[in-house]
């Protein structure tokens, strides 16, 4: 999901806790600035066309010799044209079941998702992990954008796409939302009951985060200022044309006024830096987990885009994925683990709530022997039997 930390006035954050945690809230959201963009199909809606596959294997894991890979592109319903990877298990015939994936916020399908993917692909299901729409090498313009309902769409796009391949049993499609498209994926599946299973692992509602901040930390006043801020920003932009970054949730300094910035985390880890600002830079910003077509790792997000979060709640009829299952995941010291344990209140049965011990928020993004695969892989073939 993510949290938005300040480039520049990242040391500034870092003088309190609470600084530092608003901080990192806004790092797992910024923009991507040299983005390659996959094939753009122009045939119907729900042809597919395939990006020309790179000779280089462009992901932050090592590629395993148990899958086939490929790019591939596929339309969701507002014509944008996403990009993914689907993962094959080698040497399984008959119509499988699949699984789409995508997250964190701020990420690409070569990092966590791609993981994610690939993992479950040696277990025997049809994976893919895709960039959602303005990011990574999808389409949409302007770039930068994220959008509830628009990412929202993606995993359904995802769906479509799945349920289309031949090896493919449409009536054995799950999802996996990483960090803050689990919100997405949860809201997917309150419209789709095709989505016949939904796990997510460090969840975030990106809504709630944006407009109330960590932990619904943000004063009434502050929720104000926060959107007066972002209406006077889309006169400057219409003024200048241009999109400007900033951060995705604002935090405010000493003297109770936003700080502003157009990166998610900073070239440099300052001394002393905040636990999750440390974790999240030493994902993002070092060879574990960088990518140059990743916000996070190297830009922020248009600064107008918390707008539509404002106006878009998550999840808001969760009780209609029931009876369908929800696998919710988080670890036990993330700071994000309160949004799991709170949609497990409000979700309907089945419903289930792994707490991984000695776990944070991003040890679940790569940290294989963290990440409970075993139990995805238990849960998804139990419900997509």
């Amino acid at each position: 999901m993510t949290k938005n930390i300040e480039a520049g006035t990242a040391t500034a954050h870092q003088n309190s806790a609470d600084m530092g945690r608003r901080s990192l809230l806004k790092m797992t959201g910024t923009g991507i600035a040299a983005l390659g963009f996959g094939a753009v199909a122009t045939s119907p809606v729900f042809a597919q066309s395939q990006v020309t596959p790179s000779s280089e294997w462009d992901k932050t894991f090592a590629k395993s010799d148990k899958v086939e890979h490929k790019k591939v592109t596929f339309k969701n319903r507002y014509g944008i044209t996403l990009a993914a990877d689907l993962y094959q298990p080698k040497n399984v015939s008959g119509r499988l079941a699949a699984i789409a994936i995508s997250g964190p916020f701020g990420a690409v399908k070569e990092q966590s998702s791609g993981l994610y993917a690939q993992t479950m692909a040696e277990r025997g299901f049809v994976t893919l992990a895709f960039d959602p729409s303005y990011t990574g090498e999808s389409s949409g313009q302007p770039r930068n954008v994220a959008s509830p309902d628009i990412n929202t769409e993606d995993f359904s796009a995802a769906v479509d796409f799945l349920g289309l391949q031949p090896n493919v049993d449409r009536n054995r499609i799950g999802v996996i939302g990483i960090c803050g498209y689990s919100g997405m994926a949860l809201t997917a599946a309150t419209s789709d009951s095709r989505i016949k299973a939904l796990a997510t692992t460090s969840m975030y509602d990106m809504s709630r985060s944006i407009s109330r901040s960590h932990k619904d930390s943000y004063t009434m006043e502050q929720r104000h200022k926060v959107i007066d801020y972002l209406s006077q920003q889309r006169w400057i932009d219409a003024e200048s044309g241009k999109y400007s970054l900033g951060y995705h949730e604002a935090s405010f300094d000493k003297n109770g006024d936003i700080v502003k910035g157009e990166r998610v985390l900073p070239e440099v880890l300052p001394a002393n830096p905040a636990p999750v600002l440390a974790a999240f830079f030493n994902y993002y910003r070092t060879p574990r987990g960088f990518h140059p077509r990743s916000i996070n790792s190297t830009t922020a997000w248009t600064a107008t885009t918390p707008m539509s979060f404002f106006s878009f709640p998550m999840f808001a009829n969760i009780e209609m994925i029931s009876p369908r299952p929800i696998l919710l995941v988080a670890g036990e010291n993330a700071h994000s683990r309160y949004y799991s344990e709170d949609v497990m209140k409000v979700a309907s049965d089945p419903k289930e709530l792994l707490i991984v011990p000695d776990a944070d928020h991003v040890d679940l993004y790569d940290q294989m022997d963290k990440i409970p695969f075993d139990k995805l892989t238990a849960f998804f073939r139990m419900h997509l039997a």
